[in-house]
């Protein structure tokens, strides 16, 4: 009786192990599914990133000269020079 009461122990545990190991909290595929998670919003993240870098050239630009707040008023608003003629070509 002893001899079968071990090995049925450890096939078991051994069940139980397997079980988490596919079911459970840390399974494959709820890390899987983690991992897919992470890899967009590392994209995200990304792509957030380079908008703030473009943000922050913007904002460099127009702290240090009038030539981007020129380029952004004639381009944005129509602006023009005062004795400018504006001309518009269209394709």
């Amino acid at each position: 009786m002893g001899q079968r009461i071990v090995p049925a122990v450890l096939i078991a545990l051994l069940l139980i192990f397997v079980g988490q190991l596919w079911l459970g909290r840390g399974s494959l595929p709820n890390v899987a599914n983690m991992q897919a998670q992470l890899a967009e919003q590392k994209k995200k993240n990304r792509e957030a990133e380079l908008a703030n870098e473009r943000l922050a050239a913007e904002v460099r630009d127009l702290k240090e000269g009038l030539d981007m707040v020129e380029e952004k008023a004639r381009l944005e608003l129509g602006m023009v020079k005062p004795n400018e003629i504006y001309v518009q070509v269209s394709k």
